[in-house]
């Protein structure tokens, strides 16, 4: 079942990568207290991925965080060392990436796809949400191949 505006967040552990090496991120504790705009790509340095989703939230951070949003989170389904490389190569130092390596992130919300044809295996759709307090607020899911209602323009136009 797919997640919906008003549920909670299932609990699931994230890794993100830091000065330290990899550490894991409990879903529970990183959305506590606080609003968090998420965004889920199909995978790290991929095309629209690179060039449009990621730096849109880099672009958008302040304007975000000026209408309420505390933090600013991206997951895939990759490794957490491809989500840091990512992050350094992109300067994306005000995202929190939350690698996702094994999709459960993605299954437990129901969100996940089928990228076999293209070689990626299972990965999470494109999407966005704002989630309060683990709550979800908003949720984004994009039509396969669109790339239009996960953005952080539209995001903050619902804000």
């Amino acid at each position: 079942m797919t997640i919906a505006k008003g549920d909670k967040l299932p609990a699931t552990t994230f890794v993100t990568m830091t000065e330290n090496g990899p550490e894991q991120v409990e879903s529970e504790s990183y959305f506590a207290g606080k609003k968090v705009a998420l965004f889920s790509v199909p995978g790290a340095f991929t095309p629209t991925c690179s060039a449009r989703h990621l730096p849109g939230f880099i672009d958008k951070a302040a304007e975000l965080k000026a209408k309420g949003i505390d933090e600013i989170a991206c997951t895939a389904v990759n490794d957490p060392f491809v989500m840091g490389a990512w992050s350094k190569s992109a300067s994306a130092d005000g995202i929190t990436m939350l690698a996702d390596g094994n999709g459960a992130f993605a299954k437990a919300v129901g969100l996940e796809m089928d990228g076999s044809k293209f070689g990626l295996g299972t990965r999470g759709q494109r999407f966005s949400m704002v989630v309060n307090d683990g709550v979800v607020e908003q949720l984004n899911v994009e039509a396969p191949g669109d790339f239009k209602v996960s953005s952080a323009e539209y995001m903050l136009d619902q804000l």
